[in-house]
């Protein structure tokens, strides 16, 4: 049974920095990543995780524009959905799988962290609307989204880019897919 949750949703900025922390946790979401394994070289993001890549993070907030946003359930983020320009992703652009499959310029969701209670009640499908919006208000004619259809269960935080039904909930369509297990899903705005 699906329970309806009152959910409000805004974009990660400055003053909303305490909040990206206090659902990270002291483990920066999983394993000291901090929404960094895209944006960072691999040997640079294993060498900085944890507090180096809070640093990091904090900084893009602090730049702007926001790279993501937050779901609130009474008052309290309990969802993060990471969006952006996928030139901001570097390690994205090296993936053999989720390669570029064509010369669009493209707005990415590479992360979607749900706090542990609030998991499986379809909010990851808010969450990526709200970063498709939050996307189109910074100019984007295109949203990819990378999920996985695992063929075992895998652990919660293994799923991090999500599951495909999500994002055809949220009005994805899959676009290309170079592996069975990753197919890459679009939104044309």
């Amino acid at each position: 049974m699906m329970i309806h949750l009152e959910l409000k949703f805004q974009p990660v900025t400055p003053s909303r920095w305490k909040d990206l922390e206090d659902l990270f946790g002291a483990r920066g979401a999983c394993g000291g990543c901090w929404c960094m394994t895209w944006r960072l070289e691999r040997a640079v993001f294993e060498k900085q995780k944890g507090a180096a890549n809070k640093r990091t993070l904090k900084k893009i907030v602090d730049k702007g524009p926001p790279p993501g946003v937050l779901a609130y359930y009474k008052g309290h983020a309990i969802g993060w959905c990471a969006v952006a320009p996928r030139s901001e992703y570097p390690a994205l652009e090296r993936s053999r799988v989720l390669k570029p499959i064509d010369d669009q310029p493209v707005w990415s969701i590479s992360c979607i962290f749900v706090r542990k209670e609030f998991r499986r009640k379809n909010i990851s499908t808010e969450l990526i609307k709200a970063a498709v919006n939050l996307a189109k208000k910074h100019g984007a004619k295109i949203v990819e989204g990378y999920p996985q259809e695992p063929k075992n269960d895998l652990p919660d935080p293994f799923v991090w880019t999500g599951l495909t039904p999500a994002y055809i909930k949220a009005g994805f369509v899959e676009a290309h897919r170079f592996s069975p297990v990753r197919p890459i899903m679009r939104c044309v705005l």
